[in-house]
């Protein structure tokens, strides 16, 4: 049975994680998991591609080494190895290893040996493996082959370990960790008056860029009797691009520039609604500790939990007419839109959040030890 861990632990042992890179935004998550380590926590990642536009960081706690990735094939078929892996084991001597459950990693099965060969665990942490359009099973046996080298296996989302489950890895051995890149909120719920201030108030916050829908957002506002303001936070590729768009059919759509932390603050105080029209976003969970309802694109399952008729709506990220007739539906009951809200801050406060997940991380860690 998957489960999600509900309360925070300690592994006694020394522990190894592997990341491709390391993003900043997963910086807070893996010093509390060093925090939880008894034995220490060593890190190796390396630097993405620089059209990924990823910003990096460094742990405070964590034991930080960098690996020196090697980018291969640039295209839609992209392959990494990362030197100097093995090395940074024998180095660190650690009791476990946690690695994304990632194929085009080409290193790790090399570092699983081993781990294995000196009687250690590793546990692959992944988005899961969706089912493959091939009408082929060769893709299904070479997912289910790589999974099984695994101890156990960490999924960011319930979907995402039934998933791992349908390829005949073990129910007993999967744990979920719900992906959150957010602590849980300290501070109260902000409290919302029953009446919008003029006309509602609709957020988006995330990078200017085509694959977030932001065109579609600002059609769908031009297509509201509510004339809601639009405050859009970020900056990106597309920007320009959007504020000519908005020009012509919405403007007066906000474009704020990229804000961070604490300058974030007034936005979210100010909005009744926080939507996501495209794939990806990691400002979900920021506004929902809030206390704000949302409007998401369906993705790769980390939002099924995150996300529920009870806090919000989930989108297909293609489907204009489904943005337009959910955003009426959300503002046409102030008073539900207002509960909403209140359960969106419960679930970041009781269910996801990176407390929550780390206890997960140290479950899986003290189950296979």
């Amino acid at each position: 049975m998957t489960f999600p861990l509900q309360t925070m632990n300690e592994y006694l042992g020394k522990l190894a994680v592997q990341q491709r890179v390391l993003p900043g935004y997963r910086v807070p998550f893996f010093d509390l998991l060093a925090e939880s380590c008894a034995g220490g926590m060593s890190l190796f990642a390396g630097l993405a591609r620089p059209e990924e536009m990823i910003a990096g960081g460094k742990t405070q706690i964590a034991k930080y080494v960098e690996a020196k990735n090697i980018h291969l094939f640039h295209s839609g078929f992209y392959l990494c190895y990362q030197q100097g892996f093995i090395n940074w084991l024998e180095n660190w001597n650690p009791d476990a290893l946690i690695v994304e459950a990632n194929p085009r990693y080409l290193s790790t099965p090399a570092a699983v040996k081993w781990m294995h060969a000196r009687g250690r665990k590793v546990i692959g942490w992944g988005l899961g493996s969706p089912k493959s359009p091939s009408p082929f099973g060769r893709r299904v046996g070479m997912r289910a082959h790589f999974v099984n080298q695994f101890d156990a296996l960490i999924s960011y989302s319930q979907r995402g370990a039934d998933e791992y489950a349908a390829l005949g890895f073990p129910r007993e051995k999967i744990f979920v960790a719900h992906n959150s890149v957010s602590p849980a909120p300290i501070l109260l719920i902000p409290q919302r008056p029953l009446t919008f201030d003029i006309r509602p108030v609709i957020l988006f916050v995330g990078r200017l860029q085509s694959r977030k829908r932001i065109d579609s957002l600002l059609r769908a506002c031009a297509e509201m009797e509510s004339n809601p303001r639009l405050i859009l936070v970020g900056d990106g590729p597309e920007r320009a691009a959007l504020e000519s768009l908005a020009k012509e059919i919405y403007p007066s759509a906000e474009f704020i520039g990229a804000k961070h932390g604490a300058e974030l603050k007034p936005y979210f105080m100010q909005a009744d609604l926080f939507v996501l029209p495209g794939t990806g976003g990691l400002a979900v969970q920021e506004a929902m500790s809030y206390g704000l309802p949302v409007i998401v694109a369906k993705g790769d399952g980390t939002q099924d939990d995150l996300v529920r008729a009870e806090n919000g709506w989930q989108i297909q990220p293609e489907d204009y007419g489904a943005l337009v007739s959910t955003m009426k539906n959300a503002l046409s009951d102030i008073a539900r839109l207002r509960k909403m809200g209140q359960e969106s801050y419960r679930i970041v406060s009781e269910e996801i959040n990176i407390q929550k997940m780390a206890g997960a991380f140290v479950a899986a860690l003290n189950a296979i030890s």
